[in-house]
């Protein structure tokens, strides 16, 4: 800014005598103008009083509408609400988003976390369950919780683990006193219940899946019964065993069930070698018996034929069949014989007794 130099008094304002910075009258004028503003703004300040009914009433309803305001509040999406009236839970759960209840002191929310999965180990204790830290392997069994009695009398260690999360958040929190003692008490039971209910070898070998389903389907009808607002994710049978004090016995006798197993495998291999060998023996003797048969039959029914058809000759040309029969019957009888044939004159000069045949044999050689 450039002030004027000329001003014999400095003035930065303007002209004037008196350095009024508030214009070029007198300084009456204008110390008169500054005083009536002035009293002009606490006149009228003066006027609002904080006592005064309308202006209180301005400020309660202030005050309620801002209260009010406080009641809004919002669930994120893996949270639930739960709105408290008086301390007491009016039986509403709301779900993610934006929504409003009675402020404090007359209403209150909760808003829970639903979706962390939660575990509970029944049977044995994890590190975390006995206070180590995560990398500690550190676990101990329960026993009065692990031994279990199955459906053959037999004494199953069983050890298990249950997943689950919040379901419905007013439910867990006020239904249940102590949701998770609860959790762990019903699955204990049900657990037990299915293992009493099937044989220890069954659970020992291809029954852990079926035992699992079976037990997760159970608890969850059993907690939403007590309304627990719990819902199961799985169950996790961690360990089936016999009990420590039995367990060489046990090993023994599955040893010898595996023995028993082998033998009968290497019997049945036998009898699968064995079988079809001689069913191909049998087989092979029954059709050289068909065909022996067959040959049998057809050589009699040749025979027969022939005597049909020597007998149709003979009804035909009786002589000359008769000739012909006794011609066919000598050559047979004489053919390969040594003879000796004498003629009919009874045999004169031979010796009797004479053995010819053998002195026909020793002049042949």
């Amino acid at each position: 800014m450039n002030w004027n130099i000329n001003n014999s008094n400095n003035n930065p304002w303007g002209s004037g005598n008196d350095n009024n910075p508030w214009g070029s009258g007198g300084n009456g004028s204008n110390k008169m103008d500054f005083e009536d503003s002035i009293k002009k703004a606490k006149d009228r300040f003066g006027r609002f009083k904080f006592g005064g009914k309308r202006n209180l009433s301005l400020f309660l309803l202030i005050a309620i509408l801002i209260w009010l305001a406080t009641g809004f509040y919002r669930v994120e999406p893996d949270e639930q609400g739960v709105e408290l009236l008086f301390g007491k839970w009016n039986g509403q759960t709301t779900q993610p988003g934006l929504h409003y209840f009675f402020p404090t002191p007359i209403g209150k929310t909760i808003t829970p976390k639903v979706e962390v999965i939660r575990k509970i180990n029944v049977g044995f204790r994890s590190a975390s369950d006995l206070g180590f830290s995560s990398n500690s392997s550190a676990e101990r069994k329960v026993i009065e919780e692990s031994l279990m009695l199955t459906g053959d009398q037999n004494i199953a260690d069983v050890a298990f683990t249950v997943l689950f999360k919040i379901k419905d958040a007013g439910n867990f929190l006020f239904k249940l006193r102590n949701p998770e003692l609860t959790v762990k008490d019903m699955a204990e039971s049900v657990v037990r219940e299915v293992v009493g209910q099937r044989d220890l070898q069954f659970l020992l070998t291809e029954g852990r899946q079926e035992v699992e389903q079976v037990v997760r389907n159970e608890l969850q009808i059993v907690l939403d019964s007590y309304e627990s607002g719990v819902l199961v994710q799985s169950v996790q049978l961690q360990s089936v065993d016999p009990p420590d004090q039995v367990i060489d016995a046990f090993d023994e006798v599955q040893r010898a069930r595996q023995d028993k197993e082998r033998l009968v495998n290497e019997a049945n291999t036998y009898l699968n070698r064995i079988v079809p060998n001689a069913r191909g023996e049998a087989a092979k003797l029954v059709e050289g018996a068909m065909a022996y048969k067959e040959q049998v039959v057809k050589q009699a029914e040749g025979v027969a034929q022939n005597f049909i058809d020597v007998y149709n000759s003979y009804k035909d040309a009786k002589e000359v069949t008769k000739r012909r029969i006794y011609l066919e019957t000598l050559r047979e009888v004489l053919e390969g014989k040594n003879k000796i044939i004498l003629d009919d004159t009874g045999g004169q000069g031979v010796v009797p007794y004479l053995p010819l045949n053998e002195l026909k044999n020793k002049a042949n050689n």
